[in-house]
Protein backbone atom coordinates (compact mmCIF):
# COMPACT_ATOMS: atom_id res chain seq x y z
CA UNK A 1 0.00 0.00 0.00
CA UNK A 2 1.53 3.13 -0.90
CA UNK A 3 2.16 5.44 2.25
CA UNK A 4 2.26 9.54 1.69
CA UNK A 5 4.03 11.62 4.42
CA UNK A 6 2.16 14.31 6.08
CA UNK A 7 3.38 16.97 8.52
CA UNK A 8 1.43 17.77 11.54
CA UNK A 9 1.88 20.10 14.57
CA UNK A 10 -0.78 18.21 17.43
CA UNK A 11 -0.51 20.00 21.01
CA UNK A 12 2.20 18.81 23.29
CA UNK A 13 0.03 16.83 26.07
CA UNK A 14 -1.12 14.57 22.71
CA UNK A 15 2.36 13.84 21.82
CA UNK A 16 3.31 13.44 24.99
CA UNK A 17 1.04 10.40 25.29
CA UNK A 18 2.03 9.23 22.10
CA UNK A 19 5.24 8.87 23.16
CA UNK A 20 4.56 7.97 26.52
CA UNK A 21 2.66 4.69 25.22
CA UNK A 22 5.25 4.01 22.49
CA UNK A 23 7.70 3.70 25.35
CA UNK A 24 5.32 1.69 27.86
CA UNK A 25 4.59 -0.54 24.45
CA UNK A 26 8.16 -1.00 22.73
CA UNK A 27 6.70 0.22 19.34
CA UNK A 28 7.77 2.81 17.22
CA UNK A 29 6.36 5.98 17.52
CA UNK A 30 5.13 6.04 14.04
CA UNK A 31 3.35 2.54 14.89
CA UNK A 32 1.70 4.03 17.72
CA UNK A 33 0.21 7.35 15.85
CA UNK A 34 -1.15 4.84 12.73
CA UNK A 35 -2.92 3.13 15.25
CA UNK A 36 -4.00 6.49 16.70
CA UNK A 37 -5.28 7.30 13.09
CA UNK A 38 -6.97 3.95 12.57
CA UNK A 39 -8.95 3.36 15.80
CA UNK A 40 -8.52 6.77 17.56
CA UNK A 41 -6.76 7.44 20.42
CA UNK A 42 -6.95 6.67 24.22
CA UNK A 43 -9.70 8.32 25.98
CA UNK A 44 -9.05 11.46 27.91
CA UNK A 45 -9.19 12.36 31.68
CA UNK A 46 -10.13 15.88 31.49
CA UNK A 47 -13.89 14.61 32.98
CA UNK A 48 -12.75 13.36 36.09
CA UNK A 49 -12.24 15.34 39.33
CA UNK A 50 -8.66 17.26 39.06
CA UNK A 51 -7.71 15.09 42.62
CA UNK A 52 -7.49 12.35 40.39
CA UNK A 53 -6.14 13.59 36.74
CA UNK A 54 -2.70 12.60 37.69
CA UNK A 55 -2.79 9.51 39.07
CA UNK A 56 -4.95 8.44 36.27
CA UNK A 57 -3.02 10.10 33.82
CA UNK A 58 0.31 8.28 35.03
CA UNK A 59 -1.24 4.74 33.81
CA UNK A 60 -0.41 6.25 30.19
CA UNK A 61 3.38 5.56 30.97
CA UNK A 62 2.42 2.03 31.96
CA UNK A 63 3.45 -0.86 30.16
CA UNK A 64 0.68 -3.57 29.65
CA UNK A 65 1.63 -6.18 32.51
CA UNK A 66 1.38 -2.68 34.91
CA UNK A 67 -1.82 -2.28 33.91
CA UNK A 68 -3.07 -6.16 33.55
CA UNK A 69 -2.20 -5.57 37.35
CA UNK A 70 -4.26 -2.59 38.05
CA UNK A 71 -7.04 -3.96 35.95
CA UNK A 72 -7.42 -6.84 38.07
CA UNK A 73 -6.68 -5.63 41.26
CA UNK A 74 -9.27 -6.07 44.21
CA UNK A 75 -9.73 -4.63 48.00
CA UNK A 76 -9.08 -7.17 50.52
CA UNK A 77 -12.13 -8.38 52.61
CA UNK A 78 -10.99 -6.41 55.53
CA UNK A 79 -11.14 -3.08 53.89
CA UNK A 80 -14.72 -3.71 52.14
CA UNK A 81 -15.93 -4.33 55.70
CA UNK A 82 -14.20 -0.99 57.42
CA UNK A 83 -16.05 0.71 54.29
CA UNK A 84 -19.30 -0.81 54.68
CA UNK A 85 -19.34 -0.17 58.52
CA UNK A 86 -18.42 3.37 58.05
CA UNK A 87 -20.83 3.63 55.20
CA UNK A 88 -24.06 1.98 57.19
CA UNK A 89 -22.84 4.21 60.63
CA UNK A 90 -23.18 7.37 58.36
CA UNK A 91 -26.45 6.50 57.01
CA UNK A 92 -27.37 6.06 60.76
CA UNK A 93 -25.77 8.82 61.77
CA UNK A 94 -23.85 7.16 63.97
CA UNK A 95 -20.05 8.17 62.92
CA UNK A 96 -18.06 10.16 65.34
CA UNK A 97 -15.64 12.71 64.21
CA UNK A 98 -12.86 10.43 63.85
CA UNK A 99 -14.79 7.36 61.82
CA UNK A 100 -16.27 10.59 59.56
CA UNK A 101 -12.51 11.38 58.84
CA UNK A 102 -12.00 8.09 58.00
CA UNK A 103 -15.01 7.30 55.81
CA UNK A 104 -13.63 10.16 53.79
CA UNK A 105 -10.70 8.88 53.29
CA UNK A 106 -11.62 6.01 52.21
CA UNK A 107 -13.80 6.62 49.76
CA UNK A 108 -11.63 9.10 48.18
CA UNK A 109 -8.75 6.05 47.85
CA UNK A 110 -11.92 3.71 46.63
CA UNK A 111 -12.70 6.58 43.91
CA UNK A 112 -9.70 6.75 42.85
CA UNK A 113 -8.97 2.75 42.83
CA UNK A 114 -11.89 2.72 40.68
CA UNK A 115 -11.20 5.18 38.19
CA UNK A 116 -7.24 3.40 37.47
CA UNK A 117 -9.08 0.14 37.60
CA UNK A 118 -11.77 1.52 34.74
CA UNK A 119 -9.05 3.38 32.82
CA UNK A 120 -6.37 0.49 33.12
CA UNK A 121 -8.84 -1.39 31.34
CA UNK A 122 -10.07 1.39 28.54
CA UNK A 123 -5.99 1.55 28.03
CA UNK A 124 -5.36 -1.90 27.12
CA UNK A 125 -8.93 -2.22 25.04
CA UNK A 126 -7.02 0.61 23.14
CA UNK A 127 -3.56 -1.15 23.06
CA UNK A 128 -5.59 -4.27 21.04
CA UNK A 129 -6.20 -6.38 23.90
CA UNK A 130 -9.36 -8.28 24.93
CA UNK A 131 -10.76 -7.03 27.94
CA UNK A 132 -13.81 -8.69 29.61
CA UNK A 133 -15.86 -7.22 32.57
CA UNK A 134 -17.40 -9.45 34.99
Amino acid sequence: MPAETVTLQIPEIIYTRLVNTAKATHRPLEEVILRVLQIGSPPTWDDIPSEFQAEVAALDKLDDDSLWQVARASKTTQDMERYNILLEGNSNGTLNEEERLELMALRHEMDAFMLCKAQAAVLLRWRGHNVQTR
